[in-house]
């Protein structure tokens, strides 16, 4: 388990990173709710490919939903460890 969530996160990082890149360069982009389903697998990738990126940090609807998801996350992982 532990290697699928190492590269979950890697790739939910470099996903982030290439939205930004791509935004830069006013170019497709990846849908928010893919962004966020990412995120379900790879918290820890897309928040520090949030903050290294400085992407979607300001906007308050994705935040939110971010939110929801890393506490979907916790609740997901608190359920796994009791079992």
């Amino acid at each position: 388990m532990t290697p699928f969530l190492l590269i979950a996160n890697l790739i939910t990082f470099g996903v982030f990173g290439f939205d930004k890149w791509q935004a830069k360069k006013q170019q497709w982009r990846i849908s928010e709710n893919t962004l966020l389903g990412l995120s379900l697998i790879g918290a820890l990738g897309a928040a520090s490919g949030m903050i290294l990126f400085n992407h979607k940090v300001s906007k308050k609807s994705f935040l939110v939903k971010f939110i929801i998801v890393v506490l979907i996350d916790l609740v997901l992982l608190y359920r796994l460890i009791r079992h």
